[in-house]
């Protein structure tokens, strides 16, 4: 992944859909690179632990999560500019990722992936020998 960037493309329901179908969204994501794992960081604003799904199907990761419009007990809304819809974003891997390896937690709307390096592409120091 080092050196390949990543698109960015946005996914908006036109103005004319009816309030009741949910929009899809494309998070927005922040990708590190350690010396044993990379790390993905996507904003999905709205989603609620229990409703991120993550899939891993040969080298593609997708990611998806449904948020939901909570209003305040006792209260109705009269006006909203937040819209809830779906997130989904997905990512071809390379060779270097250890697929077994991945880890993920969601806490208040960020998931956090972990992909961890498979031992050959991880860095190495390479000693010199004297001869």
């Amino acid at each position: 992944m080092k050196g390949k960037e990543l698109q960015k493309s946005e996914t908006q329901a036109p103005a004319e859909v009816a309030a009741t179908a949910a929009a899809t969204y494309i998070p927005d994501v922040d990708v590190w690179e350690g010396e044993d794992a990379f790390a993905i960081v996507a904003d999905m604003p709205g989603v609620d632990e229990k409703s991120v799904d993550i899939d891993l199907d040969r080298n593609v990761l997708t990611i998806r999560g449904q948020s939901a419009l909570v209003s305040p007990a006792g209260y109705t809304c009269t006006y909203r500019e937040y819209r809830t819809g779906n997130y989904e974003r997905q990512f071809t891997l390379g060779t270097e990722i250890d697929r077994s390896g991945v880890t993920a937690t969601a806490r208040n709307g960020v998931l956090r992936l972990t992909l961890p390096k498979v031992k050959e592409a991880q860095p190495r120091k390479i000693p010199v020998q004297l001869t």
